[in-house]
Protein backbone atom coordinates (compact mmCIF):
# COMPACT_ATOMS: atom_id res chain seq x y z
CA UNK A 1 0.00 0.00 0.00
CA UNK A 2 1.19 3.19 -1.41
CA UNK A 3 1.05 6.98 1.10
CA UNK A 4 0.07 9.86 -0.52
CA UNK A 5 1.18 12.68 1.07
CA UNK A 6 -0.40 16.55 0.46
CA UNK A 7 1.78 19.74 1.44
CA UNK A 8 -0.66 21.57 4.02
CA UNK A 9 -2.08 25.18 3.25
CA UNK A 10 -1.44 25.63 6.95
CA UNK A 11 -5.12 25.91 7.37
CA UNK A 12 -6.65 22.28 7.64
CA UNK A 13 -10.15 23.39 6.74
CA UNK A 14 -8.81 25.49 3.62
CA UNK A 15 -6.90 21.85 2.98
CA UNK A 16 -10.74 20.01 3.50
CA UNK A 17 -12.56 22.07 0.30
CA UNK A 18 -13.91 25.17 2.16
CA UNK A 19 -13.95 28.55 0.79
CA UNK A 20 -11.25 31.15 1.98
CA UNK A 21 -13.93 32.89 3.67
CA UNK A 22 -15.33 29.76 5.52
CA UNK A 23 -11.58 28.27 6.37
CA UNK A 24 -10.52 31.35 7.97
CA UNK A 25 -13.59 31.75 10.08
CA UNK A 26 -13.42 28.04 11.25
CA UNK A 27 -9.85 28.43 11.77
CA UNK A 28 -10.19 31.33 14.32
CA UNK A 29 -12.83 29.56 16.07
CA UNK A 30 -10.50 26.41 16.12
CA UNK A 31 -8.09 28.95 17.69
CA UNK A 32 -9.99 30.67 19.66
CA UNK A 33 -11.27 27.48 21.47
CA UNK A 34 -8.00 26.27 22.28
CA UNK A 35 -6.48 29.43 23.56
CA UNK A 36 -9.76 29.19 26.29
CA UNK A 37 -9.36 25.57 26.96
CA UNK A 38 -5.68 26.11 27.89
CA UNK A 39 -6.61 29.39 29.51
CA UNK A 40 -8.97 26.32 32.31
CA UNK A 41 -6.53 23.86 32.16
CA UNK A 42 -3.37 26.76 32.87
CA UNK A 43 -5.88 28.67 35.73
CA UNK A 44 -6.63 24.52 36.66
CA UNK A 45 -10.24 25.92 37.04
CA UNK A 46 -12.88 23.69 37.76
CA UNK A 47 -16.38 23.75 34.64
CA UNK A 48 -18.02 24.86 37.47
CA UNK A 49 -15.15 28.20 38.09
CA UNK A 50 -14.78 28.40 34.72
CA UNK A 51 -18.68 28.90 33.95
CA UNK A 52 -18.67 31.27 36.94
CA UNK A 53 -15.62 33.30 35.07
CA UNK A 54 -17.01 33.23 31.42
CA UNK A 55 -20.20 33.94 32.76
CA UNK A 56 -21.94 30.96 30.99
CA UNK A 57 -23.70 27.57 32.07
CA UNK A 58 -20.96 24.36 33.32
CA UNK A 59 -22.27 22.56 30.57
CA UNK A 60 -21.19 25.22 27.87
CA UNK A 61 -17.58 24.71 29.23
CA UNK A 62 -17.90 21.25 28.98
CA UNK A 63 -19.03 21.66 25.70
CA UNK A 64 -15.90 24.15 24.98
CA UNK A 65 -13.59 21.58 26.48
CA UNK A 66 -14.70 18.79 24.46
CA UNK A 67 -14.13 20.87 21.46
CA UNK A 68 -17.61 20.98 20.16
CA UNK A 69 -16.77 23.54 18.15
CA UNK A 70 -20.00 23.66 16.16
CA UNK A 71 -21.72 24.79 18.93
CA UNK A 72 -20.21 28.13 19.28
CA UNK A 73 -20.16 31.30 16.85
CA UNK A 74 -17.20 33.35 16.06
CA UNK A 75 -18.90 35.98 18.34
CA UNK A 76 -19.62 33.87 20.79
CA UNK A 77 -15.85 33.12 21.23
CA UNK A 78 -14.50 36.32 20.94
CA UNK A 79 -16.80 37.50 23.95
CA UNK A 80 -15.54 34.68 25.92
CA UNK A 81 -12.17 35.11 25.39
CA UNK A 82 -12.49 38.61 26.49
CA UNK A 83 -14.23 37.71 29.53
CA UNK A 84 -11.32 35.31 29.99
CA UNK A 85 -9.58 38.87 29.77
CA UNK A 86 -7.89 37.38 26.21
CA UNK A 87 -6.97 40.82 24.14
CA UNK A 88 -8.36 39.58 21.09
CA UNK A 89 -7.32 41.22 17.37
CA UNK A 90 -7.21 39.68 13.95
CA UNK A 91 -3.99 40.51 11.79
CA UNK A 92 -3.95 40.50 8.50
CA UNK A 93 -1.37 39.51 6.15
CA UNK A 94 0.15 42.09 3.17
Amino acid sequence: MSTVRVRSSGNVFLDLGYSKEEAAIFQMRADLMARLRAFVKAKKLTQARAAALLGVSQSRVSDLIRGKWEKFSLEMLIMLATRAGMHVSIRTAA
